[in-house]
């Protein structure tokens, strides 16, 4: 390897340790006049560390590294002199912790609104308007049957209008539609994206596109003024599909929807956005280049309008049914690398997005899933950085526990949004009581990934200012 490198690159797995410390050292010999090898290594540590795990407490590190304070506080003083070590952090293994959510929650004040237990809007709003979905995904935690009454559908539109007017379309708080259950399912729904729209709101659905069928779009032309639309993909054939959803057929109808969708975008000359969620499940490892495959045939519908973005994810749930043993995390290991070589040959304009594990692994770095447990769980949640909305207006507080007659999720009902009281009203009130919900065994699977991420750099902050370090917090901050 050259030892021409620059500062930015010192968090990546095969920079050696040497060649960091040199660098690093060339940029704080003007910072400091003793000890400036030692410091740079110690820096060069602390840098790649962070970049591969990114919530370890700042206590931890010091104790790990055999400092004391003193020495510690110099080193953190260094490292906020020079912020191309912010930017290295960045950039590690672990980039997609800090860029997709860290950095835009610090750089809003989210986080630290949350740690000081201050009320302030939501940076996301779900909004949950699907009343029944036709699937039965063997890892969702639907309660199977359940689904909201026919006669909530017209007051609980009234609610999500009501939300949608009430938040800032000042680029700080963005608003999706999910679920609970599916979008598609409320015949409202397209009215309610051109309400959002007409308020310059960028609105995302994440939907299975079961019903994103001719006839729904005819009834509800408002879906073409989504910003995004972003499809679960749950298999890539009619056997696949059948054994996690349950349902038979499902996967032909899909793709054939999705193939309309996408030759009526391109007549449109829509700028709607248009890709996928698609989950490794167990036993589909070895399915990434089949799933390049899809996309391309996909494009044939559309070929001067592909598809724009696939995301790829592991379970984050935690069970067991959705967890990849240990074989299975090798074959990924090895398989990430040709899924994105293949996918930038056949589908050169697509984004791929691996989220935050296997970003890091496909980096080289055999990162484990984020699992935040009842213990780690936060009795205070985050509603500063997220809240879900349904259809009968209950703000819940982590994005799987929106889910009607669910065990236990009501407890993580912040308030009740009606007529007279708005989102503002109930996130102020929740927070500024001071109340708190004390988790139980199992309350660990209404937090997705996202949550699960916030909680953790939460509980890293909060532990920081608890050994002291306040001042350094979280290492990296808003700049």
């Amino acid at each position: 390897m050259e030892t021409k490198m620059s500062v930015l690159d010192v968090a990546r797995p095969d920079v050696d340790h040497d060649v960091a410390r040199q660098v690093i050292a060339e940029r704080i010999s003007v910072l400091c006049e003793e000890g400036v090898e030692q410091k740079a290594a110690h820096l060069a540590t602390i840098v790649s560390h962070y970049g591969a795990h990114p919530f370890t407490p700042l206590e931890q590190t010091r104790r790990t590294m055999g400092l004391d304070r003193e020495a510690f506080a110099e080193l953190l003083h260094l490292f906020d002199s020079v912020p191309e070590l912010a930017l290295a952090v960045e950039q590690g293994p672990a980039g997609k912790y800090w860029s997709n959510t860290i950095k835009p929650l610090n750089a809003a004040g989210a986080l630290d609104a949350a740690v000081e237990r201050r009320f302030a809007f939501p940076v996301s709003v779900g909004l949950y308007p699907g009343p029944t979905c036709m699937f039965r995904c063997h890892f969702c935690v639907r309660v199977t049957g359940a689904r909201y009454a026919a006669d909530a559908l017209s007051p609980g539109n009234e609610i999500l209008a009501a939300v949608i007017d009430e938040v800032p379309n000042d680029g700080g708080t963005t608003m999706y539609m999910s679920g609970g259950l599916e979008p598609l399912t409320n015949p409202g729904v397209g009215e309610l994206i051109t309400q959002a729209a007409g308020r310059g709101l960028d609105l995302t659905m994440y939907t299975n596109s079961f019903a994103l069928t001719d006839a729904t779009l005819s009834r509800q032309p408002g879906v073409w003024d989504l910003g995004a639309l972003r499809t679960s993909l749950y298999g890539l054939n009619d056997e696949e599909y059948e054994q996690t959803t349950t349902k038979k057929g499902a996967f032909s109808r899909v793709k054939a929807n999705l193939q309309r969708f996408m030759h009526q975008r391109q007549e449109r000359g829509s700028d709607i956005r248009l890709g996928f969620n698609h989950i490794i499940l167990p036993g589909r490892t070895g399915r990434l280049i089949d799933l390049v495959d899809f996309i391309a045939e996909l494009n044939e519908s559309s070929p001067d309008r592909p598809l724009d973005f696939v995301t790829v994810r592991e379970d984050y749930s935690g069970r067991e049914d959705g967890r990849l043993d240990g074989k299975e995390r090798e074959e990924l290991l090895h398989g990430l690398d040709a899924f994105v070589e293949y996918a930038e040959r056949h589908t050169p304009e697509m984004t791929i997005d691996l989220g935050y594990a296997l970003e890091s692994l496909h980096r080289g770095v055999d990162a484990e899933l984020l699992r935040i447990r009842p213990d780690t769980m936060r009795p205070a949640a985050h509603p500063q950085v997220a809240v879900q909305v349904d259809l009968l207006g209950d703000v819940y507080l982590y994005r799987e526990a929106g889910f009607p007659d669910l065990e236990g999720a009501h407890r993580y009902v912040a308030g009740r949004v009606t007529s007279d009281r708005s989102l503002h009203d109930v996130l102020r009130e929740f927070v500024e009581s001071g109340r708190e919900v004390q988790p139980v065994a199992g309350d660990e699977y209404f937090l997705d990934g996202f949550d699960q991420s916030v909680t953790a750099r939460l509980n890293q902050l909060d532990q920081d200012v608890a050994d002291g370090w306040g001042r350094f917090r979280g290492l990296v901050r808003a700049s």
